[in-house]
C-alpha cells in the first residue's frame, strides 16, 4: 500500500474503523482513479471487477463513511449523481471545477482564484473564510471546436 493508502488506513483506525476488504477495494478504486470524479455507480463497477461479491449498498455505506470521516469529498456537479474525490488534507482550500454543459466533462483548476476576495471579506466583514466551493459552467475546448 502506498503512503496515501497508509495515511487513509490510519485515519480509519484512529476513528475506530477497520480497513475491511470491501473498504480497501473502494479506497483502492478512488486512489487509482484520482482526478476522475467517479460516481457511486462507477466506483461500484470498478470495485465489482475486483470483488465480485460486493453489493452496491456496501459501496454506498463505505462512501458515506469515508465522506463523514473526511477521507473523500462528495461533489455535486448538477448532473443528478454524487461524485467523489480524495481529500488531500494538505490543501488549504478545495480546488475549483470547470464543468462542460454540453459533454459533461469536468476539469480541475488548482489555483486558488479567490485568495484576494477572501482577504477583502475578512477586512470588510470581519469574516474568516475557511473553505469555498466554486464551479464554473461553460463549454470545454473540444465542444467549442465541434461547433
Amino acid at each position: 500500500m502506498n503512503n496515501l493508502g497508509n495515511e487513509l488506513k490510519e485515519q480509519l483506525r484512529e476513528n475506530g474503523y477497520k480497513l475491511t476488504t470491501q473498504r480497501r477495494a473502494v479506497l483502492d478504486v478512488i486512489i487509482e482513479h484520482e482526478g476522475e470524479h467517479l460516481s457511486t455507480e462507477e466506483i461500484y463497477e470498478y470495485v465489482r471487477a475486483k470483488c465480485p461479491e460486493i453489493g452496491l449498498a456496501t459501496v454506498y455505506r463505505t462512501l458515506l463513511l469515508f465522506d463523514r470521516l473526511e477521507l473523500i469529498y462528495k461533489l455535486d456537479f448538477d448532473d443528478g449523481c454524487n461524485r467523489y474525490e480524495l481529500n488531500r488534507h494538505q490543501e488549504d482550500h478545495r480546488h475549483h471545477h470547470l464543468i462542460c454543459t454540453q459533454c459533461g466533462s469536468v476539469a480541475e483548476v488548482e489555483e486558488d482564484l479567490l485568495g484576494s476576495l477572501e482577504e477583502e471579506i475578512l477586512l470588510k466583514n470581519k469574516f474568516l473564510v475557511k473553505d469555498h466551493r466554486v464551479k464554473f459552467y461553460g463549454y470545454c475546448e473540444k465542444c467549442r471546436n465541434d461547433k
